[in-house]
């Protein structure tokens, strides 16, 4: 067979008929022979010695022929071979292209062949029930539609035609592998509008069916295998699961924690499978259920899912890990907000018996990991059942608050009586170290008795004087007291955070008190009293309450820090401020009563008369109606102050306007005379600081104390009846009564006012200097 060059060029019309291989083989031959006589004629040369020119001659001429037809060969094949290889290469490239495309052909063939072969496997399969390899076979198909679509060559209906068809198909796997997971999972739930309660959630029914298999014991069927790993295939399985996730977490995995009287049954259903129920506890009244009762329902739900569904690997993952990354951060922070933070003590003492809670709860994820629900070490479960020091104090702080919050926003006026030998009722507290030592070191009995002092103070001389409270505010100072007990023996993180909600406490009262009664210790004189008390008696107890713990305390407030003193001169000024604001008042309206009284002037005038006797009325009506309602409230010396302040108001509103007056008649005299009469005598009867009246007779003898300007109006009603002489006397010549309690600018005055100008007159005031 000639080569491919040779026919190019002898196509073209410009080669001779003999073959140019054969020419070159025969040229091949002739080189060899030639070679072969060469290699003869040199050994014989070199080697025998022989001579041989002639023969040598003759070998030359025909080497020189060779090399000649060799030349022309060559020259033949540069000239006339290489003018026409574009023409063969042209040629060449023509044959390539087809053969390109030939190949294209072949391999979109192949493609189609591939596709039809694997729709066809996967009708069979689905026939079969064999949703994985359906399901693989539906890729295969899709992975040559999808490499059709590469080739621009590919005609474009064919491969859309290709695409409806892989969709239908899809579609129909889809619809199969739904129709196959809802009688694997099947939901049983109420048609709820409204808010869902404990009886509705008794409706719920979660059934997991068996597939219908003969080998089907320790291992999962082959048919939910099939069905899940379809599924992962087609990209829905974590849909699903996580649809399935949410209606779980909602029906039945919070309610079981949300309603402690709910409890969860697993029971067979015909040997075809299993079904989950909620029943209705009959003796249970507890508002939430203990971590124990929540870890072991739910734990039943979560291994009868493991059991009968999710113990399945799929592509090296568990479907219960799949879940539980789904469902673990809703369900422990549901467990957390509705379980154990309630389940946290209240006091120090039940801190210990917590260490159950820790327990279960270590026991709980460990059971859940071994059905791979959880993965990796810590949880947030199991740390805040760890940190139960912190909750707890965290806890006991927001209680405390709460509590105190409440107590100073509840009624002032329900009191109860505080005596001199009230003592605060301190919680049991164990003797510390530094006191243990300081006893030890005490000196003895008869070394300490020749260290007393002479004199000592009264045993009441640190104590309360008798008085009234709120209960609200003896109820706050006992749960201060009873937070601190708590503080004692804690850990020092638990130590300081109770022990500074208790300062807040004390801040809180002194922000929110006076705020919130703000209406009503401006318009009650009783609550302004009751809140004077309240004040005094938390400023008594501040200055020795910090004392009383630090010692008990852990470090560092067991260093001084534990005090409560800086807040002693706030809460009396405080205390202070709301009782001078209400003096205020009463004393404003005392004065606004005595400006009806016209000035005490022309009482001969019945009308101006019977203002004035009713001004000075209403002034004793005032008092005594005070008197009453701090009786027996306020501490006897703040009442008889209180008391006395007031009286002598009045009392000095009467002299002012009297000393006022620039002509007395007889007559206005005696009506003065009585009106300040009527003071004398009934003034003193506004002391009534002690509930049985016999007991007040010493205050109100002891009125000239309080009232600094009484023994100024008894002067004043004596003048009003006196005559000149009478006067001259009782100023004795500065030295005498009414020289104490006036000048002689003013008894001169009163005396013009009240006498004609005459000699005697004239030589009363001479006297008067």
């Amino acid at each position: 067979m000639s080569s491919f060059v040779t026919e190019v060029l002898a196509s073209s019309g410009k080669l001779e008929k003999e073959d140019l291989s054969s020419k070159i083989s025969k040229m091949s031959r002739k080189i060899e022979d030639t070679k072969e006589e060469v290699c003869g004629m040199i050994n014989k040369r070199y080697s025998d010695f022989l001579p041989s020119l002639q023969a040598s001659e003759d070998l030359m001429v025909q080497v020189d022929e060779l090399s000649k037809e060799m030349d022309t060969l060559k020259n033949f094949i540069e000239t006339e071979v290489q003018l026409n290889i574009h023409v063969a290469v042209a040629e060449y490239t023509k044959l390539k292209q087809q053969l390109e495309k030939n190949t294209i052909i072949i391999t979109m063939l192949a493609h189609l062949k591939d596709f039809h072969n694997a729709m066809e496997e996967f009708n069979k399969a689905l026939q079969e029930k064999k949703y994985a390899d359906a399901a693989n076979q539906l890729e295969r198909a899709r992975a040559s539609v999808e490499s059709l679509k590469g080739w621009k060559a590919t005609q474009l209906p064919l491969i859309s035609a290709l695409s409806s068809e892989l969709t239908v198909q899809r579609e129909n796997l889809m619809y199969h592998l739904g129709d196959e997971w809802k009688r694997l999972v099947i939901w049983k739930l109420p048609a709820l509008k409204g808010p869902a309660g404990v009886d509705s959630f008794l409706k719920v029914e979660l059934c997991l069916c068996r597939p219908s298999e003969k080998d089907s014991e320790p291992e999962p069927p082959a048919v939910l295998c099939s069905v899940l790993q379809a599924l992962a295939i087609q990209g829905d399985l974590q849909h699903k699961i996580k649809l399935f996730s949410q209606v779980l977490l909602k029906n039945m995995l919070r309610p079981l924690v949300l309603h402690p009287s709910l409890s969860v049954q697993a029971s067979e259903k015909q040997g075809k499978g299993i079904v989950l129920t909620f029943q209705q506890l009959k003796m249970s009244h507890e508002e939430r259920a203990t971590p124990s009762q929540v870890y072991s329902k739910v734990l039943l739900v979560l291994k009868t899912l493991h059991s009968n569904l999710l113990d399945v690997t799929i592509d090296d993952k568990k479907l219960s890990t799949i879940l539980g990354e789904l469902i673990w951060e809703e369900l422990s922070r549901c467990i957390i907000h509705e379980c154990l933070l309630y389940s946290i003590p209240t006091n120090s003492r039940q801190l210990e018996k917590y260490n159950t809670v820790i327990k279960e709860t270590r026991e709980f994820e460990k059971a859940l990991k071994e059905m791979d629900f959880l993965q990796g070490e810590s949880t947030d479960l199991l740390k805040y059942a760890l940190d139960v020091n912190c909750h707890f104090a965290s806890k006991k702080c927001k209680d405390v608050i709460v509590a105190a919050r409440k107590l100073m926003t509840s009624e002032m006026h329900n009191t109860v009586k505080i005596t001199p030998d009230s003592k605060l009722r301190l919680p049991k507290l164990p003797a510390p170290d530094s006191l243990s030592r300081v006893k030890q070191d005490a000196p003895s009995a008869a070394a300490a008795a020749t260290m007393e002092n002479a004199s000592q103070l009264s045993a009441w001389s640190m104590c309360l004087p008798a008085c009234r409270i709120s209960e609200s505010v003896q109820q706050l100072m006992e749960l201060a007291l009873n937070t601190l007990g708590e503080a004692v023996g804690s850990s020092a993180q638990c130590a300081s955070q109770l022990f500074f909600t208790v300062r807040n406490i004390f801040q809180l009262f002194y922000d929110v008190v006076p705020t919130y009664h703000k209406e009503n210790l401006l318009k009650f004189p009783h609550l302004a009293a009751i809140q004077q008390n309240n004040c005094m008696y938390l400023a008594h107890h501040l200055l020795t309450l910090g004392h009383h713990f630090r010692p008990h305390l852990p470090q560092p407030l067991s260093q001084g820090v534990a005090t409560f003193v800086d807040m002693v001169p706030a809460f009396r000024k405080l205390g202070a401020q709301c009782f001078l604001t209400q003096l205020n008042i009463q004393r404003a309206e005392l004065l606004e009563r005595l400006s009806t009284a016209q000035n005490f002037c022309n009482l001969d005038d019945a009308d101006n008369y019977t203002a004035a006797s009713k001004a000075v009325r209403q002034v004793i009506h005032q008092l005594k109606q005070l008197g009453t309602v701090w009786r027996d409230v306020l501490p006897v010396g703040v009442y008889c102050k209180a008391m006395g302040n007031l009286l002598n108001t009045a009392v000095m509103e009467m002299i002012a306007k009297i000393m006022m007056l620039e002509d007395i008649s007889s007559e206005d005299g005696e009506h003065l005379h009585t009106l300040c009469q009527t003071v004398i005598e009934e003034g003193p009867l506004v002391f009534v600081p002690l509930t049985h009246e016999h007991q007040n007779k010493k205050y109100q003898e002891e009125v000239p104390l309080y009232v600094k300007k009484w023994s100024t109006f008894k002067e004043l009603v004596i003048l009003l009846r006196a005559n000149l002489q009478e006067i001259v006397d009782r100023w004795a010549d500065s030295k005498g009564p009414l020289a104490l309690e006036f000048t002689s600018t003013e008894v001169k005055g009163f005396i013009r006012a009240l006498f004609q100008n005459t000699e005697r007159r004239a030589l009363a005031m001479a006297k008067i200097k």
